[in-house]
């Protein structure tokens, strides 16, 4: 029986999961914005930078071996009185005048406090933040690409609808011209819907600007030009009835703003570790070897030495720049646990209003298609009106017009309900490409 639950809820999630995908033409899109928008090559640079930074932060922990040579040459030199045992003194110098040096030298750190650890994490926490700024920045285009979209097709359909108010609008002059040649017409009315036709095509000329200007649009983010966009509004997301404390919790879990937020919360955290490790002592262990000249007896002979040790290091007095850097760091990991709680306010508000906007375009949507039925009888009435010489070409006009109103009204609030859900999408962090 468990078993049996486990198996629905994973298909319900599963069901759940698909109707919040975007269709196969925009997700198309939303990925080829991810290879050719230039930013992400920027942003995913950022991320071998920061990959690079943790190698070098490790890299101290690694000993430092380093060859040196040197030669001098001094003059005078000094010399020291050697008594013989015939009573006859002897000059001897105690420094050869060339003096030559070679070694190597070698420096390991053998504990440090943390200190180097405390860098490394600092360094592991960039990367993490590199990585997750891509993500974000996906889901930024992702969104922007998905608005792109679909305002074309809010374009495209507001062209179509022009499209059948001018077919409508002409059938009615040729109507007109008819009866104007039986003399049960003016000219007056064939000059008004001619006037009535030419506003329309100035509208439509205005929703085919908008159109080319989201297909530029379109062209920048994704290097497409042009494409067969859908005609619907086929955005889906399944709310479940979730308030909004609900969606809240989904964005702090699922959005990149969030995981950005936490992200700058560990770096702080990261800061202040390394803070604390400001004046702390560090032990390392040194070696050496070589060659060098200046050993008596025999000066100018070239002798092998060696030398190895240890030294503690211990800081007595900074000036109080550890303490003060301690102090500085809890500032700024206060400062970013407050971005965090005003991020939150920031959502609830957002997602307060799109659940908002999502209800009431629903709602009047209904209230809109019902417009339209009836919209389209009166039309249907006045055109059979002013056919059989009842009706008036400005009732016919002004029908026309409702029915053009009504659908555009049920497109604004489609596109409206749309944007709400793809907006609650966004805030809540879904993944629908």
């Amino acid at each position: 029986m468990k078993y049996f639950s486990v198996t629905v809820l994973l298909i319900l999630y599963s069901l759940r999961t698909i109707a919040q995908q975007a269709n196969v033409e925009l997700k198309s899109l939303i990925k080829c914005s991810f290879t050719y928008y230039a930013q992400f090559r920027e942003l995913n640079q950022a991320a071998e930078t920061a990959n690079d930074r943790i190698n070098l932060a490790k890299s101290e922990q690694l000993p430092i071996i380093s060859a040196n040579g040197m030669y001098s040459y001094t003059n005078p030199i000094s010399e020291i009185e050697i008594p013989s045992g015939n009573g006859i003194s002897k000059l001897k110098k105690i420094a050869p005048a060339n003096s030559i040096r070679t070694g190597l030298n070698a420096n390991y750190v053998l504990y440090d406090f943390g200190r180097i650890k405390a860098n490394v994490d600092r360094a592991r926490q960039d990367l993490q933040f590199a990585k997750d700024n891509i993500n974000f920045n996906k889901s930024q285009i992702a969104y922007l690409v998905a608005v792109i979209y679909y305002q074309i097709v809010y374009f495209r359909k507001s062209i179509a609808i022009q499209d059948s108010v001018i077919n409508f609008l002409d059938a009615n002059k040729n109507d007109t011209k008819i009866k104007l040649s039986h003399g049960d017409a003016l000219i007056y009315d064939v000059l008004s819907i001619q006037s009535q036709i030419d506003l329309e095509h100035n509208r439509k000329i205005d929703f085919e600007n908008a159109l080319y200007k989201q297909y530029n649009l379109l062209e920048y983010t994704t290097g497409k030009r042009q494409t067969d966009q859908s005609v619907a509004f086929d955005f889906l997301l399944i709310s479940d009835s979730l308030n909004d404390q609900t969606y809240l919790t989904n964005a702090q879990t699922n959005n990149w703003d969030f995981k950005l937020s936490n992200d700058k919360i560990q770096q702080s955290e990261a800061d202040l570790k390394i803070s604390r490790t400001l004046g702390k002592p560090f032990v390392s262990l040194s070696a050496g070897t070589g060659y060098a000249n200046g050993y008596l007896p025999n000066l100018n002979t070239f002798t092998n030495n060696y030398a190895a040790g240890a030294s503690l290091n211990i800081p007595l007095y900074m000036g109080g720049r550890a303490r003060k850097q301690v102090m500085v760091s809890k500032s700024e990991l206060r400062q970013a646990e407050l971005g965090y709680e005003t991020l939150t306010s920031s959502f609830l508000k957002d997602i307060r209003q799109a659940l908002t906007d999502q209800k009431s375009n629903s709602h009047s949507l209904i209230n809109a298609r019902e417009q339209v039925a009836v919209a389209k009888e009166a039309q249907r009435l006045s055109q059979s009106r002013y056919k059989n010489g009842t009706g008036t070409n400005l009732e016919l006009t002004n029908a026309g017009t409702n029915v053009q109103r009504a659908e555009l009204s049920i497109l604004q609030y489609e596109f409206q309900l749309c944007l709400a859900n793809l907006e609650l999408a966004r805030l809540t962090g879904i993944v629908y490409w």
